[in-house]
């Protein structure tokens, strides 16, 4: 489900795991930069956007996420971790030109980012139930 990343911003070297209440994600922006943004929300952290940080591909075309206006965004990682069926973590390389799908909510001044997941295809199957969805360029 996507529950760590590594990424390069400003010549720095990060790997940032969810539960850290300080996780951001890279958003790359139509100009090539990026942009740093909250990743979900955690229970103990104040806000009114859902709890959690990933938003089910299916829940967003339904319209679950209409109210926080939703916007698709591109998630400028190098690779991301799923913890496999047994609780192991896995690493998964991303090649350049591909990107995680994210959304971006918002609710007044509050504005976070949330992984798009989806089912896994044959090749994430035997890790987990979800995966997040790979766009290109």
């Amino acid at each position: 489900m996507c529950g760590g990343v590594t990424f390069n911003h400003s010549g720095q070297d990060y790997r940032v795991f969810f539960p850290n209440p300080n996780a951001v994600l890279p958003v790359r922006m139509k100009n090539g930069s990026h942009l740093l943004l909250p990743w979900g929300r955690r229970r103990e952290q104040s806000g009114s956007l859902p709890v959690g940080g990933w938003a089910r591909l299916d829940s967003v075309y339904s319209g679950v996420w209409d109210k926080y206006f939703p916007t698709p965004v591109k998630i400028d990682v190098s690779s991301f971790m799923e913890k496999d069926y047994e609780g192991k973590s896995r690493w998964f390389d991303l090649l350049p030109g591909k990107y995680i799908q994210g959304l971006v909510a918002k609710n007044r001044n509050e504005q976070r980012i949330y992984v798009v997941t989806m089912e896994p295809d044959s090749t994430m199957a035997e890790f987990h139930d979800r995966m997040p969805r790979i766009m290109f360029g």
